[in-house]
C-alpha cells in the first residue's frame, strides 16, 4: 500500500510517544460554537504522526470526544447516527456487556463520570513535569479566552524512575510495554511477535484496517465508521479506563500462595502474568529470567504457544496469554488477528518498592487506552470473551488472572510437570486485584475531521 499521510493522523494513533509524563483533561462543552472556535485554535497545537527528526519536542497535544461530545458540537443527525451502536451508547450502558458490574460497577467510578458528561478527551504528554506544566497552561489559557471547554477533571500519570532513569515497570512489578502490534504503511520499529503469524513462521503487519478507519481491514473490508467518509478516514476510535491496582491484596496473596508453591515466589509471580518481572517470556525462559532475551528485539515478543498446548511453560490462563493467543488456538493465529489493539497508557499514583507498606485505598494504577478502528469486534470481545470469560482459552468460567472482576471467588490453575521446580497448583479465593474507576469511548478524529467540526463544515450528503 502507499505510505500513510501522516500530517493527516494524530501522532497518537500512530506512534507510542515513550514520554514519561501524561495529564489527561476532561473537558465539558456548554457552547457549540465556542468549543469550535477552541477546536479550532488547538489545530496547530494538535501533534501528528510526522517523524520526529529532530528529537522529542518537550510535549504533545491530543484530542478525542465522547459521542456526547460531538452532539455538543452540534454534528448532523444523520452523522451522528452512522457511528457504530457502541460508540454511541459508551462505556457505562455497555456495563453488563463489559463485566464491569460489583466493584467494577459505574456506581463506584470516580466522580468525573458520574456529573456533567465528560465531551472530550485532552491528552498531554511531555519530558519533564515542567513542560507538562507548561503546555497545560497555555492550553487551559485557551480554553479561557475562547470559553470553548470546561475542565472536569485532569488524570495525571507517570512512569516510574528508578536511579534516575525512566523504566517500563507497573504497580505490581512487571515490566510492560512489549505487545503493540505492528500495522501496514505505520512506520515503526517492528519487532517480530508484534504482528500476525505467517505459514512459515515469520510475522507481517497487520491491515492498516484493524487499526485506522478509512483503510482495509484483514477481512479485506472497510470497517464501520461515520459519514462522510472524509469525516471517518484516519481516525480511530479509544478506549480509556482507569484501571486502580489494589497493590496491598497482590502482595499479600502472593505472600500467602508462594510457600504453597514449590517453584518459588518469582515463579509464581511469572505465571500469573506470563512473564517473569523484568519482562523475559515464560515460553521462552521458563526456569529463569534472561536479561539478555529482553534486551533483545528480535527475541522479546518472538514466540508462540502451539508447542506448549497443555501450558506447562506458560499457564493458558496467564494473563498475557490470554489478552494475546498468538497461535494457542490453532488454525496458526488466524483465529486472532482480528482481535488485536494497540495500547497506550502510562502508571498513576505513588509507587512503593517491595516491602514498602501500602493499602489498597491509595490512589495507584493504570490509565489503559486502547485504539481500534472497531471498538466491539477488538476491544470488547477481548474484555468480555478473554479477560471475563475463559471458554476460548479452555477455561470455563475462570477469567484473567490479574483483570478479572473475581470477587473473591475467582480461581487460576498453573499448568505444570513432574520437575521439582515447575509443579502444577490452583490458586483459589481470587479477590479482584484491579477494579474499575472510570472511562469511556472516543472518537479519535484527524487533522482534516478536526478542522471539518471546526467550521462546522461536515455534511453527511
Amino acid at each position: 500500500m502507499s505510505k500513510l499521510n501522516e500530517t493527516d493522523i494524530q501522532g497518537f494513533a500512530l506512534r507510542g510517544y515513550n514520554l514519561p509524563y501524561a495529564r489527561y483533561v476532561f473537558l465539558h462543552f456548554e457552547d457549540a460554537e465556542k468549543a469550535r472556535v477552541l477546536i479550532g485554535r488547538l489545530l496547530g497545537s494538535i501533534t501528528t504522526g510526522q517523524r520526529w527528526d529532530g528529537g522529542k519536542p518537550q510535549s504533545t497535544v491530543n484530542i478525542a470526544f465522547t459521542y456526547g461530545g460531538l452532539v455538543a458540537l452540534e454534528l448532523p443527525d444523520a452523522t451522528l447516527f452512522s457511528f457504530p451502536p457502541e460508540f454511541q451508547q459508551g462505556m457505562r450502558d455497555r456495563a453488563a456487556i463489559l463485566g464491569d458490574t460489583g466493584l467494577n460497577a459505574p456506581e463506584h467510578w470516580d466522580e468525573v463520570w458520574e456529573g456533567a458528561p465528560v465531551h472530550a478527551w485532552l491528552g498531554i504528554q511531555a519530558q519533564t513535569p515542567e513542560a507538562l506544566d507548561a503546555c497545560y497552561g497555555e492550553l487551559f489559557a485557551l480554553m479561557g479566552e475562547t470559553g470553548g471547554a470546561i475542565v472536569l477533571a485532569a488524570q495525571d500519570a507517570a512512569s516510574e524512575r528508578i536511579a534516575g532513569k525512566v523504566t517500563a515497570r507497573e504497580h505490581f512489578g512487571f515490566t510492560d510495554g512489549f505487545g503493540n502490534p505492528d500495522y501496514l504503511g505505520v512506520e515503526r520499529s517492528s519487532q517480530p511477535g508484534q504482528g500476525k503469524l505467517m505459514p512459515d513462521g515469520s510475522w507481517a503487519p497487520l491491515a492498516t484496517g484493524e487499526l485506522l478507519l478509512g483503510y482495509a481491514d484483514e477481512a479485506g473490508e472497510l470497517p464501520v465508521a461515520p459519514v462522510p467518509h472524509i469525516l471517518a478516514s484516519n481516525g480511530t476510535f479509544m478506549v480509556y479506563r482507569k484501571l486502580h491496582q489494589n497493590l496491598a491484596t497482590f502482595r499479600a496473596y502472593l505472600d500467602a500462595q508462594a510457600p504453597l508453591y514449590g517453584g518459588g515466589v518469582e515463579k509464581l509471580k511469572a505465571k500469573f502474568i506470563g512473564r517473569w518481572s523484568d519482562g523475559t517470556p515464560l515460553e521462552l525462559s521458563p526456569d529463569a529470567m534472561d536479561a539478555s532475551i529482553v534486551a533483545d528485539p528480535k527475541r522479546s515478543t518472538n514466540f508462540t504457544y502451539g508447542a506448549d498446548a497443555d501450558g506447562t511453560r506458560c499457564p493458558i490462563g496467564a494473563h498475557m496469554r490470554r489478552v494475546h493467543p498468538r497461535d494457542a488456538f490453532g488454525f496458526n493465529g488466524k483465529l486472532i488477528d482480528r482481535r488485536r489493539i494497540t495500547r497506550r497508557g502510562l502508571p498513576y499514583g505513588p509507587f512503593a518498592v517491595e516491602g514498602e507498606p501500602v493499602t489498597d485505598d491509595q490512589d495507584r494504577g493504570v490509565i489503559f487506552m486502547a485504539l481500534n478502528a472497531n471498538i466491539s469486534r477488538q476491544f470488547e470481545f477481548v474484555q468480555q470473551q478473554w479477560i471475563e470469560y475463559g471458554n476460548d482459552a479452555h477455561q470455563g468460567n475462570d477469567k484473567d488472572m490479574l483483570m478479572g472482576n473475581h470477587g473473591g471467588r475467582g480461581k487460576f490453575v498453573v499448568q505444570g510437570d513432574r520437575s521439582a521446580g515447575n509443579p502444577p497448583f490452583v490458586c483459589g479465593n481470587l479477590p479482584n486485584f484491579v477494579e474499575l474507576r472510570g472511562g469511556d469511548y472516543f472518537f479519535l478524529p484527524s487533522i482534516t475531521a478536526l478542522a471539518m467540526i471546526a467550521m462546522k463544515l461536515v455534511d453527511p450528503r
